[in-house]
């Protein structure tokens, strides 16, 4: 770690390399030591680093003299992201948002939205789920449930009750059920909510991925109390969990969808809120940011959704290689007693010992694989590789965890012994 970097520094810590040069799934080192990064910016390289063709759109965006910030002026590059966006996502879905920007992390979107929510329905009550990660400022870490993250910040908590995930007290237990008679109940102590904001699939929370049949139950009982459906798709969306959203295919229609990380699709930074046009309801200048217009990340954002999502090829080569990855990571935690976690290129393993998690993924760097930890407790190894990754990519990481885990626990019981 450079001295002259504050200690809030995090991924440096696990991953130490000086890293110089970036192409695909691979980071270099100024060594030349090459790294397979099952990280992928936290999510935000969903088609992995420096794709020639998205390079080339804005090297030549560049050399035109385009404007590379316009706060929220007209500019060819925006329209062309949103003609885009609506003609190669939201048309062929049949779907019927309006597009917000934000500033341009993920979590300015959250904060957006509670706005959005809280004057669209009059109320202030948000609520969210255990396990849920939606930010670092301090609207969003109102409705973050992770203890570390919300920390000493003293986050403006009022407003927000957390409610138990799907699955949260186990598989016998429907938290759907106990949330509604929560509501139901005129003494049960929940206001009536503005929102419920969820995550699909959980990324720093462990990995927990809802069913289609539980997200239709809280979509439920959203509307059968007034409230809107909120998805957090900042890190799951884009792809990430095999399908353009985390939701499709689950037959719910949220009121607001939030997007950031993968959406400029180069790892330039850009958020969006999908919102229901009844309830755009927020005045001129109401929320704002300075770089909400980043055109550089409109330029690469609807080249890569021409790319990608144009047609279904990607989404079908893609559902490939998600197969591929869940069958290595089941024979793995076959193999070792772990748990699987996730879906997509969003899954993971389960170890019962976070330290033995931990003492993997340090494993697997020294063997050139990079990934990260997630959970309560950091016991889940998490892949967010490229979705690009290729076939070969995918196994040769899966060999690498699969020996990382054998010498963890192999080292754990010879020191039990």
């Amino acid at each position: 770690m450079y001295d002259f970097e504050s200690s809030v520094a995090t991924y440096c810590r696990a991953f130490p390399a000086d890293f110089a040069t970036a192409q695909g799934s691979t980071l270099t080192d100024a060594d030349g030591r090459a790294y397979l990064d099952f990280l992928a910016g936290c999510g935000s390289l969903n088609y992995g680093h420096n794709d020639p063709r998205l390079s080339e759109a804005l090297v030549d965006y560049i050399q035109s003299g385009g404007p590379a910030m316009s706060l929220d002026l007209h500019t060819g590059a925006k329209q062309r992201f949103c003609e885009t966006f609506r003609d190669v996502i939201l048309t062929p879905r049949g779907m019927d948002y309006r597009m917000m920007f934000t500033g341009p992390t993920g979590t300015n979107a959250v904060e957006a939205a509670i706005k959005i929510a809280r004057k669209a329905t009059g109320r202030r009550t948000v609520l969210s789920f255990t396990n849920g990660f939606h930010g670092c400022t301090l609207g969003a870490l109102a409705l973050t449930g992770s203890g570390h993250h919300r920390g000493s910040g003293n986050p403006i908590t009022d407003g927000v009750t957390r409610l138990p995930y799907e699955g949260y007290r186990g598989l016998g237990i429907d938290s759907a059920d106990y949330i509604e008679a929560l509501l139901d109940d005129p003494s049960g102590g929940l206001d009536a909510p503005a929102a419920f904001v969820l995550e699909v699939i959980q990324g720093e929370g462990g990995l927990n991925a809802a069913t289609g049949r539980w997200l239709r139950r809280i979509e439920s009982i959203a509307r059968k109390h007034g409230a809107l459906l909120i998805v957090d798709d900042i890190q799951a969306g884009c792809g990430r969990s095999g399908s353009f959203f985390s939701f499709e295919e689950m037959s719910v229609t949220p009121d607001m969808i939030l997007l950031a990380k993968s959406l400029s699709g180069y790892g330039l930074p850009m958020a969006m809120v999908l919102l229901k046009p009844e309830i755009d309801v927020l005045s001129p200048g109401e929320h704002n940011g300075t770089f909400r217009g980043n055109c550089h990340g409109f330029v690469t954002g609807a080249r890569a959704l021409e790319l990608f999502w144009r047609d279904g090829a990607f989404q079908q080569d893609l559902s490939g290689k998600i197969a591929l990855l869940t069958a290595d990571l089941t024979r793995i935690a076959q193999d070792y007693g772990l748990t699987c976690k996730g879906r997509g290129f969003m899954q993971g393993l389960a170890f019962a010992d976070p330290e033995d998690a931990l003492a993997t993924r340090a494993r697997c760097y020294d063997a050139g694989l990079i990934v990260e930890c997630c959970g309560p407790h950091d016991e889940v190894l998490k892949l967010l590789p490229p979705l690009t990754a290729s076939a070969e990519e995918i196994t040769s990481a899966c060999r690498i965890i699969a020996g990382a885990v054998q010498q963890t626990l192999n080292t754990q019981i010879d020191e039990v012994a």
